[in-house]
């Protein structure tokens, strides 16, 4: 198998210049923290990161300043999953950014389960989180946008919402659900100024993946890959920010796949 290795890291292009920013699940090492990182290097005049740990969201908070001490970061505890914390955050957000003009709603929840061994419970857990959460976002934040006439929403969504894999039909069901919210919300949006899509990745490698699938299947998954390697977190925040920017001014419920692995 031929593995070509990530390109160098690309710097920043003032590519959300002025712009505010909120995102959903950025604490960690994945594409949500990448993404927060990347939105900093573009020039985000201010950034608010969102995540339901503490400890994790603090740590977030203070290597995203270490690195960027005179752009303004907030961190906010809340979970999508509850309409209250959804509610406080964009309120919060709000009031801390003077008004948000970008939204990555990144938040999910995976698992491993065959559907005939899988509870209900486990089911509506990943959709509750996953979809129902993209959802609660997405509507919050354009009760705000839609009268100020401008804003952008970006979804974190999977190929999984394409192609089918074991034990992943609560996930997969849930992903191609805010594929559709996607398209669907950001016909709505469009009319006031407001501009919705997602990106669609594949197998991304970061710390927490490694620690909670078999390296095997990794490797599988990997090999299946253009590259022959799963994506670097940045290399989809990349795209997360390029949709966010006004230079995806024309994009309207588009998924943009990360990368090509539809079937």
């Amino acid at each position: 198998m031929i593995t070509i290795p990530p390109p160098p890291y690309v710097p920043g292009h003032d590519l959300l210049k002025g712009k505010s920013v909120l995102i959903t699940a950025a604490a960690g090492g994945g594409i949500g923290f990448a993404t927060a990182r990347r939105c900093l290097e573009e020039g985000c005049r201010a950034l608010l990161v969102s995540d339901i740990h503490q400890r994790r969201l603090d740590e977030a908070v203070a290597a995203l300043h270490k690195d960027h001490p005179d752009q303004a970061i907030h961190g906010k505890l809340a979970n999508v999953a509850v309409e209250a914390d959804v509610q406080a955050l964009v309120d919060e957000a709000e009031q801390k950014l003077g008004g948000v003009d970008v939204l990555l709603n990144n938040a999910g929840l995976g698992g491993s389960r065959r559907v005939v061994d899988m509870s209900d419970e486990e089911w509506h857990k990943v959709l509750d989180i996953t979809l129902t959460g993209t959802f609660r976002m997405t509507r919050a934040m354009l009760k705000v946008m839609q009268p100020r006439g401008r804003g952008a929403i970006v979804n974190n969504a999977s190929v999984l919402g394409w192609r089918g894999q074991k034990e992943q039909a609560h996930y997969a069901a849930a992903k191609a659900g805010v594929m559709a919210l996607t398209r669907c919300s950001a016909l709505e949006a469009a009319e006031f100024g407001v501009r919705i899509n997602a990106v669609s990745p594949s197998i991304v490698f970061h710390d927490h993946l490694r620690k909670s699938a078999p390296e095997a299947l990794l490797n599988e998954l990997a090999s299946r890959e253009a590259f022959g390697r799963g994506a670097e977190a940045w290399e989809i925040a990349n795209v997360m920010v390029f949709l966010a920017s006004d230079y995806s001014s024309y994009l309207v419920g588009e998924v943009i796949s990360a990368s090509s692995q539809r079937a």
